[in-house]
């Protein structure tokens, strides 16, 4: 049996939550750029649990960008189940939903003029994207086209068939982005403004489209795997007891932070069903917890895990030395760190959720996957941490230390093929999946026996003079060496068990 709006009569209700049928009668209010699971799995989370809440009362049409046919949803009628597993406050969570969200997805290729007649009704109050980061870029074209190319293009053809329908009275919309950049919502803003007046639009229009309408910043975090193996799949289904090609795993933690103000709260009232959405002015500290304590440990940790044999996040929450050195580097290393004012009772009640995250039975997250890129994830996610802990305490961080010292480990070139670059450890061979790749085998060859000292000290390489952080590089030294000599099990051993004066 497929899930479909047909068969939700014939599901057992008792292990998983089916929509009412009123809430196929709600209007369309959310024009939705991206059918990815990220999207399902947190706005569209969102909006399906206000509308059985009778909140929001509004459900959303979702845009395919790509080519291809929307057959898979409209088999379904747009139906898919949302499966939460994973921890929450220290307690397994387990629940199943289908969410009846979503309306229907159109093919922006095969059918704009649908989503100009969308753009058309007094019932829109709101546009969501996830495009990816390449999405939010300026395309100098015309939105004529059927459709235009660019997703800027598109907003603004949206907004402007709006205007021109319903006039200068009509209300405006939010526009909330979710594509993982700074000011994502203001960059995409200041893109469909340069857009209308690529465009030589009237002077009435702009006025209506910098007045009227709100361009939010946010930040979405959960992990959203999407579907899961074949194996899991079938049992997922065995249990629920119907076909669904569209289900989705998905963790518990669920965050979306929003730049907005009162009006954008009168708008978005989602939110008041779920302490996940969070509508502020500022939403800065929020990227700040994500990328310090949730990424900035994962980038610090990934090299020290696989090099240890260990193959999965959840797996290294088992191993005591590493949960030993997750656990102090970010309660005292980053937290107290973070370039940003934040109080210990939030960058611990946030440091507790990550351990629940991590520790996910549910969620398959390899570490070498999140080597990729490894280099430019320290420069971005701790550098920042590093000089600010100087700031402040003049010490070495010598769990941050540590992490620097098995990133190099990691990075160390031992052979390169067709252009792609290989490191091997303890008999296990891998991809070096960094851009710099190349920059570290250069090293090696030219002064492999100063290696550690040579890049820390290549102030164009990290655009600032670590050596000029007492102490820090000799530090790095001595347990890249003691990875090197004893193997870097023991080497984290002797870290936890020392005590730094």
């Amino acid at each position: 049996m497929i899930l479909s709006k047909a068969n939700l009569n014939l599901i057992n209700k008792g292990n998983v939550i089916v929509p009412q049928d009123s809430a196929f009668e709600l209007p369309e209010k959310v024009l939705q750029f991206g059918t990815g699971v990220l999207l399902r799995g947190l706005p569209d989370y969102f909006i399906d649990k206000a509308n059985r809440e009778g909140v929001f009362n509004g459900r959303v049409v979702v845009v395919k960008s790509t080519s291809g046919a929307t057959a898979e949803f409209d088999e379904q009628d747009s139906l898919y189940t949302l499966c939460i597993r994973g921890i929450a406050n220290g307690q397994p969570v387990s629940q199943n939903i289908i969410s009846s969200a979503i309306s229907r997805v159109i093919s922006a290729n095969e059918d704009w003029n649908a989503i100009l007649e969308i753009a058309q009704s007094p019932d829109l109050k709101i546009i969501v994207s996830n495009t990816t980061e390449v999405g939010i870029q300026l395309v100098s074209e015309s939105i004529d086209q059927n459709p235009p190319v660019s997703f800027p293009a598109k907003v603004l053809a949206v907004l402007y068939k709006r205007f021109k329908t319903l006039g200068a009275t009509a209300s405006g919309l939010v526009i909330i982005a979710t594509e993982l950049i700074p000011d994502n919502g203001k960059k995409l803003g200041a893109i469909v403004l340069e857009l209308a007046k690529y465009n030589k639009l009237e002077a009435e229009f702009i006025l209506w489209l910098q007045e009227e309408n709100k361009f939010c910043n946010s930040l979405v975090d959960r992990i959203v795997p999407g579907k899961p193996e074949a194996a899991t799949l079938a049992k997922l289904q065995d249990e629920l007891g119907y076909t669904d090609n569209l289900l989705s795993m998905s963790e518990p933690y669920s965050l979306w932070a929003i730049e907005g103000d009162e009006k954008v709260a009168e708008v978005l009232t989602f939110a008041k069903v779920d302490e996940g959405v969070v509508i502020a002015q500022d939403i800065e500290i929020y990227r700040e917890l994500k990328v310090r304590l949730l990424n900035g440990t994962h980038t610090l940790t990934s090299g020290i895990a696989f090099l240890s044999g260990i193959d999965l996040v959840k797996n290294a929450m088992t191993n005591e030395q590493i949960k030993n050195y997750i656990d102090t580097v970010m309660a005292t290393e980053i937290a107290p760190a973070i370039p940003y004012q934040v109080t210990e009772a939030q960058t611990t009640a946030f440091a507790s959720t990550v351990k629940d995250r991590f520790a996910n039975p549910s969620i398959a997250h390899l570490w070498l996957n999140i080597t990729f890129q490894y280099t430019m994830k320290m420069k971005i996610r701790i550098l920042p941490l590093l000089t600010n802990h100087y700031k402040i305490f003049n010490s070495i961080p010598e769990h941050i230390a540590f992490g620097f010292a098995a990133y190099l480990t990691f990075m160390k070139v031992v052979s390169e093929k067709d252009g792609k670059y290989y490191g091997s450890y303890n008999g296990i061979d891998y991809l070096i999946t960094d851009d710099s790749a190349g920059y570290f085998n250069d090293i090696l060859s030219s002064n492999s026996a100063n290696y550690p000292s040579a890049v820390l000290g290549d102030a164009d390489f990290w655009k600032v003079d670590l050596n000029l952080l007492p102490g820090f590089t000799q530090a790095v030294n001595e347990k890249y060496e003691a990875i090197a000599q004893n193997g870097i099990a023991e080497a984290l051993v002797e870290l936890n068990t020392s005590k730094v004066i």
